[in-house]
């Protein structure tokens, strides 16, 4: 009995010590395939791993709390294992090991420390991810990865350069998914002038940070910077070890920041670049100013004092040659008359040929130092924390400038001649004259002067009135509970309950717009919208007007009504449409919108005549424009919005063809930190809208991904989603073009309108970028600003996964616009309730 007791308290003991995880390897363990080390807190394993659809093995350390593995670091990643013999052991030398088998003399992989530190040693595994080669005796730091990374930064990670030990903290990205060997892409940090980290594609700049100080990120993560003699490096921490964040160079190129959201079980990307065709490096030249928001212009402008310096080039958009001086030959004497001229919240230039004159220096002295120097082109005043003021003087060419609208950046002063200061200073001049702000000294104008501000007192007057019995009316009806309960929060949060400050919003009479439309004619009605008919009409100055008219029969109307006209009010973009007023009047509820010649996309797409209007250039020029109105809507304006009805034809066309988006009596405000929200009240069209959200109501800016992939189909096929008819009457369109994707036939669904004169290529990558939008998994779907990018831009694209609504498993011939599709996943699931549009 006692034997027997004795034999179960050292099972006991024996389960005891293997069931806790072994962070450490000691000289005399080794490492095999199929085994790990685990961090003592169970943050992080290492261990062998096979990437993607990969069949070799590589020594990797990946979190341990997160499911789906996430690799941030690789041991071997250019030399791969074929098989799973794979060892790690401490060799005599006291180095770390890796071997492809037992029997191999020649190690795959190894630490390589120097021999003065040849001894006895172990290598364990930290909590911060960290693989660390100690000596057992003095437990001493010998080696440790975070001196040698991948593709991925970490909490506690130094980003950047030790330059008395010769180490390069820079990150490499992989290859592919399925290789994590070294690829083109890289982050690193250039220390002159002012440090900033440069993005390269092989030896080439693709994309610039901006320049250090940076300006604090709240409520992201705590960063620090360090500048010694020895060391320069950026490195971030967070107080709350339970939240999970990395930073990591991806295989296309995009410098990331994600969170795990353990809830959602997924990685969140709240940061990434490059965004935006401006954020290339240099993709205006030097001398210019790269201008994101010119959407549907040329985005580069020459500097103050400069000018093309390949005219015909620019026209054609190609602003690579950037700008050079008017006036090449200057004075000899730099300060004869030399001044500056203000450029206004930009990403300063590329710091590399840059300079700190002085930290502490006011904007006065700044600019007396750069002026007397005649190689100083520009300089900028810079707060510094702690230092005050900083003076950051350039020396030749500007280069990599961006306006940045949202105030993130610096004022910075360009040096020009003396003609320039006097083109300026005639301009202001001009400007004060028309604002009627130059003191006249004519006494005989005195007494008309009298008159006429008598006159524009008592004119104002009476409009003060007006616009104070408007805004009544106007509180009255945006101030009431009705129909905001879903929105009070967000639009309190974003300054818009109430409209009695709607600048922009012109408020209508009912007779103004009965006499604008003929009385609502039939003859004057350009189609049918979400509440109502959308009427042609011309006002009494000539102006042409869309009078959007909701139908009185309507049980959707209130809350969209307002919902568009309180969203519409706020936003302006160039591929938006612009609301000019309302009325509400005698129970009447009327949005005024410009006029739009061409009506809407779908006109052009399924007539079969006015199709072969449309060659590849316009529509591939459509394609774009959507995708940045979205993008716009998502990201880049104050609010964040979500569409929930994109489809062709709420995509109108001006008199350019330029695409505008339209109806937003459905869209969604999202807080800043929001991801999705969920309704049982579906709204929407059939064919554009995504699974997720059909089906379990959950929509985001995943959703609006999807129906803009679904557009993007339909611009290159001239094919209907949801009226797709084909052979096989089971396949929707995303299905058809899915098919003849995977049998390499794709080309097979463009447009046979545009025959053989569109663009293989950028074909190709539409029909890729389309399929990566209407993924069946939300998260594998890109972000609008991914989109934009890969539109723009000839980065690699991912291999897209299996779509949603590959078979259709009802289809309605009427002229109804519900269609029911069933994703080839989700099957057998109803719809609480469903408003069809």
């Amino acid at each position: 009995m006692a034997e027997e007791q004795l034999l179960f308290i050292l099972l006991l003991i024996l389960r005891f010590i293997f069931a806790t995880p072994i962070d450490t390897i000691t000289i005399n363990q080794t490492l095999a395939d199929g085994n790990f080390l685990i961090s003592k807190n169970n943050s992080f394993t290492l261990g062998f791993f096979t990437p993607g659809s990969s069949s070799y093995r590589y020594l990797g350390i990946w979190f341990y709390k997160v499911p789906r593995q996430t690799v941030v670091w690789v041991a071997n990643r250019n030399n791969p294992i074929n098989g799973s013999s794979g060892v790690v052991s401490i060799n005599q030398y006291g180095n770390l090991v890796l071997y492809s088998n037992l029997e191999e003399k020649i190690p795959v992989w190894s630490t390589n420390i120097s021999a003065e530190d040849a001894s006895a040693s172990e290598a364990q595994l930290l909590d911060s991810g960290n693989l660390v080669l100690v000596k057992t005796t003095s437990k001493r730091i010998v080696w440790q990865s975070f001196d040698y990374p991948t593709n991925t930064m970490l909490r506690g990670m130094k980003f950047g350069l030790d330059q008395r030990r010769g180490l390069d903290w820079s990150l490499t990205s992989w290859r592919s998914a399925d290789d994590p060997g070294n690829s083109e892409y890289s982050v690193k940090l250039d220390p002159r002038g002012s440090p900033q980290y440069f993005l390269y594609k092989g030896e080439s700049r693709y994309w610039r940070s901006v320049p250090w100080p940076w300006r604090t990120i709240a409520n992201v993560y705590n960063y620090s910077f360090v500048n010694t003699k020895h060391e320069i490096y950026f490195s971030y921490n967070y107080s709350d070890p339970s939240v999970i964040i990395r930073m990591m160079l991806d295989e296309g190129g995009f410098v990331k920041w994600f969170t795990w959201h353990e809830i959602e079980a997924r990685w969140k990307e709240f940061w990434s670049a490059p965004k935006y065709r401006c954020e290339w490096y240099g993709v205006c030249g030097a001398n210019s100013k790269c201008e994101p928001n010119n959407v549907n212009t040329f985005e580069c402008s020459c500097l103050p004092g400069y000018e093309p310096k390949f005219p015909r080039d620019w026209h054609l958009r190609d602003g690579s040659g950037g700008c050079v001086r008017r006036r090449l030959q200057s004075s000899p004497d730099c300060e004869n008359g030399d001044g500056f001229l203000k450029v206004e919240h930009v990403k300063v230039p590329d710091t590399t040929a840059a300079t700190w004159v002085a930290m502490g220096m006011t904007h006065l002295d700044c600019e007396h130092e750069c002026k007397k120097n005649c190689s100083c082109s520009a300089f900028s005043s810079i707060p510094i924390a702690g230092k005050g003021t900083g003076c950051l003087a350039w020396y030749g060419d500007l280069m990599d400038i961006i306006d940045l609208s949202d105030y993130s950046g610096y004022d910075l002063y360009i040096r020009v001649d003396a003609f320039e200061l006097a083109v300026d200073g005639s301009k202001s001049y001009r400007f004060l004259q028309k604002k009627g702000m130059l003191v006249v000294g004519i006494p005989s104008l005195i007494s008309v002067w009298l008159v006429i501000i008598i006159f524009i007192y008592f004119w104002f007057w009476k409009r003060r009135k007006a616009v104070i019995s408007k805004n009544r009316l106007n509180k009255k009806i945006f101030d009431s509970s009705i129909g905001l309960n879903n929105y009070e929060d967000s639009l309190e949060e974003n300054g818009l309950r109430g409209s009695g400050n709607q600048p922009n919003l012109i408020f209508f009479d009912f007779s103004t717009i009965l006499a604008a439309t003929n009385n609502f004619s039939a003859t004057n009605i350009l189609g049918q919208g979400g509440f109502g008919s959308v009427y042609k009409g011309k006002l009494s100055n000539g102006q042409e007007i869309a009078v959007k008219r909701m139908s009185k029969n309507s049980k959707q109307g209130i809350r969209e009504f307002k919902n568009e006209a309180i969203l519409i009010a706020k936003l302006q973009h160039r591929n938006l449409v612009k609301l000019i007023g309302c009325c509400i009047q005698k129970k009447e509820q009327v949005l005024i919108y410009e006029y739009l010649p061409n009506k809407s996309l779908d006109s052009f797409l399924f007539d079969q005549e006015r199709r072969f209007l449309l060659d590849w250039e316009m529509r591939f020029n459509i394609i774009i424009g959507i995708a940045r109105g979205i993008l716009y809507l998502h990201q880049d304006s104050r609010l964040r919005i979500i569409h929930r009805d994109l489809k062709s034809s709420n995509i109108l066309l001006d008199g350019e063809m330029n695409p505008k988006i339209s109806d937003f009596g459905m869209a969604r405000l999202f807080r800043s930190d929001q991801i999705q929200d969920v309704t049982n009240r579906v709204v929407g069209t059939y064919g554009y809208m995504s699974p997720e959200y059909a089906v379990f109501g959950k929509f985001s800016v995943k959703s609006d991904v999807f129906s803009f992939g679904v557009i993007l189909l339909e611009i290159i096929s001239g094919k209907r989603s949801n009226g797709f008819n084909q052979e096989d009457t089971s396949l929707s369109l995303i299905g058809h073009v899915w098919d003849l994707w995977r049998e390499g036939k794709a080309l097979e669904i463009v447009d046979s309108s545009m025959e053989s004169s569109y663009n293989h290529h950028e074909a190709m990558r539409c029909i890729q970028i389309g399929l990566l939008c209407v993924q069946e998994n939300a998260a594998n779907r890109p972000t609008m600003s991914a989109v934009y990018l890969m539109l723009s831009s000839e980065t690699a694209l991912p291999s897209p996964e299996q779509p949603a609504f590959v078979f259709r498993t009802y289809y309605n011939t009427s002229n109804s616009r519900v269609r029911e599709e069933g994703s080839c996943s989700v099957k057998e699931l109803s719809i609480t309730t469903v408003a069809t549009r």
